[in-house]
């Protein structure tokens, strides 16, 4: 027999407001939160982006309270849009209980928030900072708060918020009722439950949950210099609703998106470094379908809510496993299908392997949209708006202008194909920009062969090959040995680099890279070995502090950030 909300014995008015949302039966971690915190008790629970937590909270917390205008619920967010939708989310199932909700967090003026909070509210929602900003203005009283809710702790550690979270709940009663969600529960989040929780429950979303079910995810394999003119085929064929495109920095987000605006395509960015109106503006046009894409830094990958997004693209792929699960939490939310798409290097597949492990799901290699697909695609498109204008009807002037260019002699068909023509320029001459071909070889085949035949990848710095066919100093064959191995010519350091041969890197990228950035001759470079995703370079000893210093944070070579250290 299966769990529905009227079997939690939660008020009439609540079960109102949730058949008026649309919800039918609780979510796991509803299932397993909600009686919990209906008996009073405390719970610590993991659970991530989308999996309907709010309503674990917000439901217990409003079928326990009798609104009276006095601030009975707390909830802390690490963001103001993610505070913004616990509010929005917490007002809808209270609707008909009356409930007033408060959402407090900066950027606004504290007058008009102390404001609204002399007037009267039982559930407050902010940030740390603000909220205690108002404490120590004494502009708000906590001594009457009953229940307390941590949304997002781990995303509040990241962000520093910690002690401001710690000073915030020593500014609550001690017997009040504590419910602290996290997606994940490092040291410091346990021991802060421990400090200021009572006995708490534990409750969890089975592994099997993390990842939402309906998203099918994806990757495709391309050259980090190809990522824009990748992404565009992407754009051009998938059927997309609204898609969200995250980018790892604020500059990439901004690049991107101005690439994307000169192909013609309909979007916006989104980052922490806006004004807050200038951000709700932009969500605004999104979410009202005025913007079809939008282009993002991890500022929304948790905390926004933004309904029925069909698609999410992860320009770069993420550094951290867990961002993974939280960007492409945005689509397939409440049941919807949605779809995951990610741009992996070749040099990154080991870090989609990870992500693979952590998540327990095969995230399928595609292949990119070929020329002549997307030719077929924009033909099939226009075609279609063809066929809805002439079910729509309404086209008198037009009839009038083909009457009178038939009256002058022209053939129907050609006035018909003129006018397409006309109407397809700017599509038509819209480019499709070249993605350099990805070739790929079994590396251990590979590395076997090129043994048999004395060529294992070691260059000299003039770019020939060296090892088995290059004499040592003795007159004799040199042999190549492992990369770990193999030991520098006498007076050079071996050094390593994070780059190899899967990045198509050369021996000539190699020495332009170092003796421009440390500013040393060519010569002073000695052997070195392309590996697939990693080289090894000599390096006169006299130099290599001077190189490591100079290339400390890294270059740039074939769009790539390098890092170098001794090997």
């Amino acid at each position: 027999m299966s769990t529905t909300f009227e079997s939690f014995g939660l008020r009439a008015e609540l079960l109102q407001a949730i058949t008026d949302s649309g919800y039918t039966e609780p979510s796991p971690i509803q299932q397993n939160a909600i009686p919990v915190l209906l008996s009073g008790r405390d719970v610590l629970g993991q659970a991530q982006t989308g999996t309907g937590k709010t309503a674990a909270f917000a439901l217990p917390i409003l079928n326990n309270m009798t609104p009276n205008r006095t601030a009975q619920a707390l909830i802390l967010a690490p963001t103001r849009e993610l505070a913004l939708q616990v509010a929005d989310a917490v007002h809808k199932y209270g609707k008909h209980l009356g409930v007033r909700v408060v959402p407090i967090y900066g950027g606004q003026s504290y007058v008009r928030q102390q404001k609204r909070l002399e007037s009267g509210v039982d559930v407050i929602v902010g940030t740390p900072g603000r909220m205690l900003d108002l404490l120590e203005k004494r502009m708000l009283d906590l001594s009457t708060v009953r229940f307390l809710v941590l949304d997002e702790a781990d995303e509040m550690l990241k962000m520093g918020f910690i002690d401001d979270v710690e000073s915030i709940l020593k500014a609550t009663p001690d017997d009040r009722q504590t419910a602290l969600f996290s997606a994940t529960l490092p040291e410091t989040i346990r021991r802060l439950a421990g400090k200021y929780m009572h006995d708490p429950l534990f409750v969890t979303v089975p592994e099997s949950e993390m990842t939402v079910k309906q998203i099918s995810q994806r990757y495709v394999l391309v050259h980090a210099e190809s990522r824009i003119p990748a992404l565009s085929r992407l754009l051009e064929v998938e059927e997309i609703q609204s898609a969200l495109i995250f980018a790892k920095t604020r500059a990439g987000a901004q690049d991107l998106t101005d690439a994307l605006m000169q192909r013609g395509f309909s979007v916006e960015y989104i980052s922490g470094d806006l004004m807050q109106d200038a951000r709700e503006a932009v969500l605004r046009r999104f979410r009202n379908g005025d913007v079809k894409l939008l282009v993002a830094t991890d500022v929304v990958a948790r905390g926004v809510d933004i309904p029925d997004v069909s698609h999410v693209f992860n320009f770069e792929i993420p550094l951290d496993q867990e961002d993974y699960v939280h960007r492409i939490g945005r689509t397939g939310r409440a049941g919807r299908s949605g779809i995951a798409i990610t741009l992996v290097t070749p040099a990154e597949r080991r870090r989609l392997k990870g992500i693979e492990n952590f998540t327990q799901h095969r995230i399928e290699e595609m292949q990119l949209p070929k020329l002549d697909d997307i030719r077929k695609h924009r033909s099939t498109m226009f075609m279609h708006q063809l066929e809805l204008q002439l079910e729509k009807g309404d086209m008198e002037l037009g009839m009038e202008m083909v009457s009178d260019l038939l009256a002058g002699g022209y053939d129907m068909n050609e006035v018909a194909a003129a006018a397409i023509q006309i109407a397809r320029a700017g599509e038509i001459n819209r480019p499709i920009d070249h993605v350099k071909t990805i070739i790929l070889r079994d590396e251990t085949e590979d590395f076997r062969k090129r043994a048999m035949n004395g060529k294992t990848g070691r260059f000299g710095r003039d770019g020939r090959p060296s090892g088995a066919e290059r004499p040592n100093g003795n007159g004799r064959p040199r042999r190549d040995a492992p990369a770990t191995a193999q030991s520098p010519e006498a007076g050079m350091v071996r050094l390593v680099m994070d780059i190899g041969r899967q990045d198509g890197i050369r021996p000539g990228d190699i020495v332009g890279s170092i003796a421009t950035h440390a500013g040393i001759p060519g010569k002073a470079i000695g052997a070195i070995d392309i590996f697939p995703d990693k080289t090894f370079v000599d390096v006169k000893d006299v130099h290599v502090d001077k190189v490591l210093t100079r290339m400390k944070h890294g270059s740039r070579l074939k769009g790539k950030t390098v890092k170098l250290a001794r090997a």
